[in-house]
Parts: C-alpha cells; sequence; structure tokens
C-alpha cells in the first residue's frame, strides 16, 4: 500500500486501491485484465520499440521525480545483494545440480560476488521497481501500460529496473539491439549523465549479471519449494544472458565457464 500510493503520486500507472482492511488482509483493486507485455510481444513482436519506449518513461518518471519517496524504501545494500546472488549457488548449483565446487571455485565465486556487489553500489541510487519485466506490465485496449508486482521495491542502482526489462527472463532480444535501447534510455537519464555511456553500459550489464543470477536460483528454489518447476524452463534463456558477454568483462569468465561446461550441461540431463 505505501509503494502504491508513492508511485501513484509519481502519476505513475499503478492499480487503484478501491478499498481496503490490512488488519484482515483484504484489498478491493481496479481490474487491469489478464494481458502482460509479455502475451503483446509475443503476439505482435513488432511492437516492443512502442512499449519499451513507454516502459523506459515509466523508470524515468520514478527516477526524476522520486527522490523523497525513494528515501522511504528499504535500502538496497550489500546484504541484499549477496543474499539474492547465494540463490544460485545454493539452490540452483547446490540443491537442484548437486555440484561440487572446489576451493579455487569458492574463491573465485566470492570475488566475483565482491565484484558485482561494487558495481551495484557504486551507481547513483534511486527508486527501483525490482522486478520491472514483461510479466508485470499489463497492457489494456488502449495498449496502455500498468505496473504491477511492485511491494519489493527498494532504493537501489539506477540500472536495475532498465535492465530488469531489456534483458528478461521471458524473452529475449539480440544484445546489439538490447545495448542501443540501452543507451537511447541513458541519453534521456539525468542520472546516466554524469558519467560516459561506457561507464553506464558497463553498470547496466553487470547489474543485469547480478539479477540472471538470483533469477536462476529462484526458478530452482520455486521447483523445489513450491513444486512450480516449469520455471526451470527459464534458466537456460536467463544464463544465456551472462554467457553472452563472455569477453567483454574479464571477471565473468570463471562464471561463463561454470554455465557453459556445468550447469547448462547438468539441467538437460
Amino acid at each position: 500500500l505505501h509503494v502504491a500510493r508513492g508511485l501513484a503520486a509519481l502519476g505513475l500507472p499503478v492499480p487503484e486501491v478501491i478499498a481496503e482492511d490490512p488488519a484482515q488482509g483484504f484489498l478491493l483493486l481496479s481490474d487491469l485484465g489478464n494481458r502482460s507485455l509479455l502475451a503483446l510481444l509475443d503476439d505482435e513482436p513488432g511492437l516492443v520499440d512502442t512499449m519499451y519506449d513507454t516502459a523506459g518513461s515509466w523508470l524515468h518518471r520514478l527516477q526524476d521525480s522520486g527522490e523523497a519517496f525513494s528515501q522511504t524504501l528499504p535500502p538496497y545494500d550489500e546484504a541484499l545483494l549477496r543474499r539474492e546472488m547465494a540463490l544460485f549457488s545454493d539452490w540452483l548449483c547446490g540443491r537442484h545440480l548437486s555440484l561440487e565446487w572446489s576451493g579455487d571455485d569458492e574463491r573465485a565465486w566470492s570475488a566475483l560476488t565482491d565484484r558485482l556487489v561494487d558495481n551495484a553500489l557504486q551507481q547513483p541510487m534511486t527508486a527501483v521497481h525490482r522486478d520491472y519485466h514483461s510479466r508485470n506490465l499489463m497492457v489494456d485496449d488502449e495498449l496502455g501500460l500498468w505496473i504491477i508486482d511492485f511491494q519489493d521495491a527498494v532504493r537501489g542502482p539506477f540500472t536495475y529496473d532498465i535492465v530488469s526489462l531489456l534483458r528478461d527472463c521471458y524473452v529475449e532480444w539480440p544484445i546489439d539491439r538490447v545495448a542501443d535501447w540501452a543507451v537511447r534510455w541513458f541519453d534521456d537519464s539525468p542520472l546516466a549523465a554524469t558519467q560516459s555511456q561506457a561507464q553506464n553500459l558497463r553498470w547496466f550489464f553487470l547489474t543485469g549479471v547480478q539479477r540472471q543470477l538470483k533469477a536462476a536460483g529462484i526458478f530452482a528454489r520455486l521447483g523445489h519449494r513450491d513444486g512450480k518447476w516449469h520455471f526451470l524452463e527459464d534458466v537456460p534463456r536467463t544464463l544465456a544472458y551472462v554467457a553472452a558477454l563472455r569477453g567483454e568483462y574479464p571477471e565473468l569468465e570463471w562464471l561463463i565457464d561454470l554455465i557453459e561446461q556445468r550447469v547448462l550441461p547438468a539441467l538437460k540431463r
């Protein structure tokens, strides 16, 4: 309710809270239908530029006008970043695939997570939806977008939501096209103007790696803990985003080797 009020006050399209009874856990919300952005893009991929322009503009509004609101959100701090990445090592590599890591693997993983934490915390901080992707954007009859599933919002790195949108776990686009969309979005972002585009893109892609590790771990946890095994079908796509960065960022080479040589083959068994 707090996040919904904050987003609505910024003029962002979120469900209206018509009535509420927090003590009993009841809410009456406006009905946004059942057509997600993912469903629209599956049916009409030619609309992607238009829809991503709209989705990106909502992020600009959130970041440009939401500084005071962001200060009311929990921090996306080091502890949370590390807990999220541990989902990959604990749930996917450990619980699901039973991969054994050597001492060298453990040291490489520790060094990698240190780098990814630093990458996140070096960025300008802003309000972050934290799950801004094609299943959490609803499409109305006029092709307007509505934002849902924002209850885990935090104050964190400014590239987090845009990389969640453009390197979506559920719909994939060529990496060059993604980079072009990202640069266009940075061109309209005051938070991006204080550093080079090369730095912004580095932050963008490495923040994506942190998110992709988290998502792959969550998909494994959803299977083992909740019986939602279909989410494991999205793990290869999610980790392929990381593998596609080979040669771009040296600190990822151990992780890419792990994914390509051990994790993806094990998933096929």
